[in-house]
């Protein structure tokens, strides 16, 4: 292999193992967002979508060459230098052997290099709504909490002013029932706010899931057809 088509296995095999162990169960995406969030990576942060479409132009550029070469290598009549050099006929196949290898390389190099950026940015998504998510069920759990405090309360109120005595007492006890009911009243309508976000962060997460299982098998789809564009070379090899 030439130094180029080197470079391109080793990155594709660095993708491989990069995704690996993005898919580890036991690392949750909040800790895979505090390590993209680490200040070493604030100075590529800058680069990314650069380094990213830099990145993509040269792996497709290299993945053209190799359907070149394979094209270029594919072709059956040697004409009469085959009979002349018998072994030339074993070395056009160990060329458009290696052709189609750095085809391989470079094309799934491209379509890891695609899965992998769309599965960090699903991770930080993911992470995001999920301490959202969190913090939205912290404060639906506190407004439930102090709504029970205040039914108890009215309770209370409510034995005061069936057990007190007179216009005063009574007019008191309704007044404190009143602000109470009020305040019952707020911290309700906040916990239903709460809940309302966290449902439509929730239905917002299930749409990207939806999305990426889509880009997923579209990609899937387009590696396939690249693949077929091998396969009348393998029959007429055959």
């Amino acid at each position: 292999m030439t130094i180029q088509w080197t470079a391109v296995a080793l990155f594709l095999y660095m993708e491989i193992g990069f995704l690996v162990i993005l898919c580890l169960p036991f690392i949750s995406a909040k800790r895979w967002q505090s390590v993209f969030n680490l200040r070493i990576w604030s100075p590529v942060a800058r680069f990314w979508n650069k380094v990213f479409l830099t990145m993509i132009i040269i792996l497709i550029v290299l993945f053209l060459d190799a359907i070149r070469e394979v094209r270029k290598y594919s072709i059956k009549n040697l004409g009469t230098d085959a009979k002349l050099m018998p072994n030339m006929h074993d070395h056009m196949h160990m060329k458009l052997f290696r052709a189609q290898r750095n085809l391989y390389i470079s094309g799934f190099a491209v379509f890891l290099w695609l899965i992998m950026k769309r599965v960090v940015t699903l991770i930080n998504q993911l992470a995001s709504v999920s301490g959202t998510t969190a913090a939205l069920q912290a404060q639906a759990d506190t407004a439930n909490k102090a709504a029970k405090k205040y039914m108890e309360d009215n309770e209370l109120l409510k034995q005061t002013l069936m057990e007190g005595s007179g216009d005063k007492a009574t007019a008191e006890g309704m007044e404190l029932l009143r602000k109470e009911m009020e305040k019952l009243k707020e911290e309700l309508k906040a916990s239903e706010d709460a809940l309302k976000k966290s449902e439509c962060d929730t239905d917002g997460l299930k749409k990207q899931t939806d999305g990426l299982a889509r880009e997923y098998d579209r990609l899937l789809k387009e590696h396939q057809e690249l693949q077929n564009v091998q396969s009348p070379v393998n029959k007429k090899e055959d």
